[in-house]
């Protein structure tokens, strides 16, 4: 085995640096997207130009996960505009391109704790990633160190208040409803199943008509039969 040398590394300012600048940085990025440490990423495509709102720095794409990655980068400390162009970009791309899972990511040097916790706001409404990024010094090498300091929230059901709401059965909902109303219900289950594994069921309760996959609550889509039209949720 070969032996490991210590050394303390030294920390470089891209911001000031004349020669590992932005377009250095993003050069690096757009070789090899798996230096972020977000999986098996592509690059689709860089310095996209958005209607009236400037450049989109990077669009990486999962095309295992069907995910895209709109992600702008900043050198130097956190600052207002990169915050709102990042969400912007997000924004713009995600009703562009709807079929894909968007995800808004901010690369900077310096985050402070103020952005932070104004950023931490908007985790669970918008899909949102901030990475810091350290450039070090080692030997006659530099080194790019992505360090996640907050992640996507995903939203989810409570699964508790899934169990304790009330069952019911289809018999309850053909008389809130219309029984024409419900076999829509049914249509729209089979389009779903026709892609999803496991297979759904429905899930009868009280207060909406859910899925199931045998073992648990799947509820990423929600119906509930009225006397005139479904409402699909």
């Amino acid at each position: 085995m070969t032996k490991l040398n210590f050394s303390i590394p030294e920390k470089i300012n891209l911001k000031t640096n004349s020669d590992f600048n932005e377009v250095w940085l993003q050069n690096r990025i757009a070789e090899n997207p798996q230096i972020l440490g977000l999986g098996e990423l592509e690059l689709i495509d860089r310095e996209r130009k958005q209607h009236k709102a400037g450049r989109l720095d990077l669009l990486l794409a999962d095309f295992d996960n069907n995910a895209r990655y709109e992600v702008e980068i900043q050198l130097g400390q956190t600052d207002e505009s990169h915050i709102i162009r990042c969400i912007e970009y997000w924004d713009i791309e995600k009703r562009r391109y709807p079929q894909y899972d968007h995800c808004a990511v901010l690369i900077a040097e310096d985050i402070t704790s103020r952005f932070l916790n104004v950023l931490s706001l908007f985790n669970g409404q918008i899909p949102l990633i901030i990475i810091q990024i350290n450039a070090l010094k080692v030997g006659d090498n530099i080194v790019l160190h992505f360090v996640k300091v907050m992640d996507r929230f995903a939203l989810r059901n409570d699964d508790i208040i899934e169990s304790k709401l009330v069952e019911t059965d289809r018999n309850y909902w053909n008389a809130r409803s219309t029984p024409k109303n419900v076999e829509i219900v049914d249509n729209l289950l089979e389009i779903i199943n026709e892609k999803a594994e496991p297979k759904q069921n429905l899930n009868y309760n009280k207060y909406y008509i859910g899925l199931s996959d045998g073992t648990k609550s799947r509820n990423f889509i929600h119906f509930k039969p009225k006397k005139k039209f479904t409402n699909v949720l």
